[in-house]
């Protein structure tokens, strides 16, 4: 094969990869009421305590009316809380419950995980022009997600 056509079969078949293995690695038996994309609702709300539904949306590139469908879930599973502020009715504020702690901290190490396993591998050479290509490539789909959203 080509390089670039290695190039494009790992790019095509990595992304699924990655999301079938993390979803076999972090859905275990105390998560498993829950799915991979509530994972990632629930890595979004972090552990501030301080995000608010609207930033949450933003950050997942999500409408809130889908966050809002999403988070009900979460909330009736007894991952999440919310709470109107105060000053201004209008925001709801969105916070991990100990659970969601635990979710949260399961997520983490899976990706922290996954990270030290590709870093294994790497020599102290190969780690910067990864780094680089990693960067590049990112570069290029949030460009490349901007120019979709525009049209």
């Amino acid at each position: 094969m080509d390089p670039k056509e290695t190039i494009n079969d790992i790019l095509v078949n990595l992304f699924n990869e990655i999301l079938k293995l993390e979803e076999e690695a972090i859905i275990t038996d105390e998560f498993k009421d829950i799915t991979n994309n509530d994972m990632h609702i629930i890595e979004a709300i972090g552990l501030s305590g301080e995000n608010t539904m609207s930033a949450v949306a933003k950050r997942l590139g999500i409408t809130a009316g889908s966050l809002t469908t999403s988070v009900n879930g979460l909330v009736n599973k007894k991952y999440v809380t919310r709470h109107r502020s105060e000053e201004d009715r209008r925001v709801v504020f969105l916070r991990l419950t100990e659970k969601g702690v635990r979710a949260y901290e399961h997520h983490r190490e899976y990706h922290r995980q996954m990270t030290e396993a590709v870093l294994d591998r790497l020599s102290e050479e190969e780690l910067p022009v990864l780094v680089k290509a990693l960067k590049d490539l990112a570069e290029f789909f949030r460009g490349y997600g901007s120019q979709i959203h525009e049209n």
